[in-house]
């Protein structure tokens, strides 16, 4: 699955119905070419939802900022093997200003020397998360210490959870990259998760 585009489980839309079925339910126009939103829109009720979430975590009133988000998303899609999700924001997360060498270090944060212990910190809820099920009472504690508000914290846990999601059904659904995107960038290196996961067998 790795090096060959998957087959997606539910079939995608083409570009144009999927913009259609987008503008009918009011769904961002940036999102319906997204071959996630191709499949999504096969149900659109749904996909209003998750879009209405999505939009909301990166772009409508959030207040984590951008940089932990989008480490947060790396380390997902780097542990979880989905090669969909960490394409899509490897981009994202050069946009919000991490380098090449800060996105990288989320393969193994824990040997890193160019991560803060903000990042250290929620990638560690991140690690927790995928292991644990939950934030550790000691991670919550870090949290604590680097997110000051409410607000904020409620918000880590669901960009941790929404960005799980996302790893979950992008896997599940077996989403191929849009046409003409390479995989695993920069440098094609594959994740454990990915070279042969047992979901697939």
């Amino acid at each position: 699955m790795s090096n060959l585009t998957p087959i997606p489980r539910v079939p995608m839309l083409s570009i144009e119905e999927a913009q259609k079925r987008g503008a009918e339910i009011g769904l961002s126009e940036s999102l319906c070419p997204l071959s996630v939103f191709r499949v999504l829109l096969q149900h659109p009720t749904l996909a209003k939802n998750v879009g209405n979430l999505l939009m909301g975590l990166l772009f409508e009133g959030n207040l984590l900022d951008a940089r932990l988000r989008e480490l947060i998303i790396m380390r997902l899609g780097w542990v979880t093997g989905s090669n969909y999700e960490w394409t899509q924001h490897w981009r994202v997360a050069l946009m919000f200003g991490l380098s090449e060498e800060e996105v990288l270090a989320v393969r193994d944060w824990q040997s890193a020397t160019n991560l803060t212990a903000a990042d250290r910190a929620v990638l560690q809820a991140t690690d927790d998360t995928l292991q644990l099920g939950a934030i550790s009472s000691s991670t919550w504690k870090l949290i604590e210490t680097h997110l000051a508000t409410p607000q904020e914290r409620v918000e880590l846990v669901l960009a941790i959870g929404n960005w799980r999601l996302f790893s979950q059904l992008l896997l599940s659904l077996q989403i191929p990259l849009e046409e003409g995107v390479a995989s695993w960038p920069p440098d094609g290196k594959i994740p454990a998760a990915a070279l042969n996961p047992p979901f697939l067998k």
